[in-house]
C-alpha cells in the first residue's frame, strides 16, 4: 500500500514537472502566436538557451545541492556554489547569445547598435535573478516535499506505537479476565460442585472468544452481546436468591462493529463490588442503542466494596478500560463512574460506525 502510493507521488511530480518546463520551452510559440508573428527556429534556438539553464540550476539544487549541502546545514557552501553557478551561466548565456546572433542569426557585431554596454549587463542581471528565483522555487519544493514525507514517518510511527500498545493492553485484559473469572469458580466448588462444573465448560466457551475470537481488530456487536450474556450467565450461578439481576440487551445490532471486550470491565466491577452475601443487593446491565449510531451501555449496581485486603484484579480492568478507550474512539466515547446515595453507576456512551474498520485504532 505504502509502495503504491509512493509510486503514484512519483508520478504526479513527473507530470507536474513536465507540463512547468514544457509551458516555459512553448511560451514563445504562444505569445508569436498572439502577436500574429510567426517565430523561426533559428530564433527559437537562441531562446531555449535560456530555459535549459534555469533547468541545470533547478535540478542540481533540487537532487544534489540541497540534500548535500542546505539539509547538512552547510549553508555557506550551498550560498556560494550556487552564486559562482549563477554568475557563471549568466555570462554564459550571453557568450551564447552573442554567438547565436553572429553565427545563427547571420548578424554581424558591425551592424549592431554600439554602446550596448548597460544594454547587456541588464540582460545578463535579469538572468541572474530569474536564476535566483529558481534556486528559492527548488528549496521551496524541495524542503516542502521533505515537510511532508517527516509528518507522513511520523504518522505511521505513532500508529505503530498505538497498535502495539493496543496488543499490549489486550495482553493485560485476557489474564485479568481469566482471574476473576476463575475467583468466581473457585467459590462455586465449596458451594456446588455440579455447577462449578458447568461452569468451567461455560468458561472453556468464554476462553475461545476471548483468545481467538477478539484477534479481529473489530468484532459485530452482536458476537459483543453473546459473550456479556454468557459471561452474566456463568456469573449469575453463584449469586444468592438475595440478589437482584436484571439484563436488558437488544437483539438487533443493526450491523454496527465495536472493539472487542470493551464492556466487560465495567460487568465485571458490577459482580465484584454490587453483591453481598448477607444483604439483599442487585445489578441492573443495560444495553440500548439509539439514533445517531450511539451505544448507551449502563451498568448499576449496590456498593459494598471490597476490603484492602481483596486484591483480585487489583483495578487494571478499568485503567485498561479508560486507555483503550482514549486510543480506540477518541472524541467519541463518554465513560462516567460514580456512586449515587447507597448505589454505583457507569455509564459508557460510544459513537459507533456500521462497517468493519481497516484499523483498530482507526483515523485521527
Amino acid at each position: 500500500m505504502q509502495t503504491t502510493q509512493r509510486s503514484r507521488t512519483k508520478v504526479i511530480q513527473v507530470i507536474v514537472h513536465t507540463i512547468a518546463w514544457a509551458m516555459m520551452f512553448c511560451s514563445p510559440l504562444f505569445f508569436s502566436q498572439g502577436e500574429g508573428n510567426s517565430i523561426s527556429w533559428a530564433r527559437y534556438l537562441g531562446f531555449c538557451a535560456s530555459p535549459l539553464a534555469f533547468m541545470l540550476v533547478f535540478y542540481l539544487n533540487y537532487f544534489v545541492l540541497i540534500d548535500r549541502l542546505l539539509f547538512r546545514k552547510r549553508l555557506g557552501t550551498f550560498v556560494l556554489i550556487n552564486l559562482l553557478l549563477i554568475i557563471l551561466l549568466a555570462v554564459g548565456l550571453h557568450g551564447w547569445h552573442e554567438f547565436h546572433r553572429t553565427y545563427v542569426m547571420g548578424i554581424p557585431p558591425s551592424s549592431r547598435p554600439r554602446a550596448r554596454t548597460q544594454f547587456y549587463l541588464f540582460f545578463m542581471l535579469r538572468d541572474a535573478v530569474t536564476m535566483l528565483l529558481v534556486t528559492g522555487l527548488s528549496v521551496a519544493i524541495k524542503m516542502t516535499g521533505r515537510w511532508y514525507r517527516v509528518e507522513r514517518e511520523k504518522q505511521e510511527i505513532e500508529k505503530e506505537r498505538t497498535q502495539a500498545e493496543l496488543q499490549n493492553l489486550k495482553s493485560q485484559l485476557n489474564p485479568h479476565f481469566l482471574f476473576n473469572t476463575l475467583n468466581n469458580i473457585y467459590a462455586l466448588v465449596a458451594l456446588n460442585p455440579q455447577q462449578a462444573q458447568y461452569a468451567l465448560h461455560s468458561l472453556s466457551q468464554l476462553l475461545r472468544y476471548v483468545l481467538y475470537d477478539n484477534n479481529q481488530q473489530m468484532m459485530p456487536l452482536s458476537k459483543e452481546l453473546a459473550f456479556i450474556r454468557s459471561y452474566v450467565e456463568l456469573m449469575s450461578l453463584r449469586l444468592s436468591k438475595q440478589v437482584q439481576l436484571e439484563v436488558n440487551l437488544p437483539e438487533d445490532d443493526r450491523g454496527y462493529q465495536v472493539a472487542p471486550l470493551l464492556f466487560i470491565a465495567l460487568i465485571e466491577n458490577a459482580f465484584k463490588h454490587g453483591v453481598s452475601a448477607t444483604e439483599p443487593s442487585f445489578i441492573h446491565i443495560s444495553f440500548a442503542l439509539t439514533g445517531g449510531d450511539t451505544l448507551i451501555c449502563t451498568v448499576e449496581n449496590s456498593c459494598f466494596p471490597k476490603n484492602e485486603l481483596d486484591r483480585s484484579g487489583s483495578g487494571i480492568g478499568l485503567e485498561n478500560l479508560r486507555r483503550r478507550l482514549s486510543l480506540l474512539y477518541p472524541g467519541q466515547h463518554i465513560l462516567r463512574m460514580e456512586k449515587i446515595g447507597e448505589q454505583y453507576v457507569a455509564q459508557m456512551i460510544l459513537t459507533l460506525k456500521p462497517h468493519v474498520q481497516d484499523s483498530e485504532i482507526g483515523s485521527k
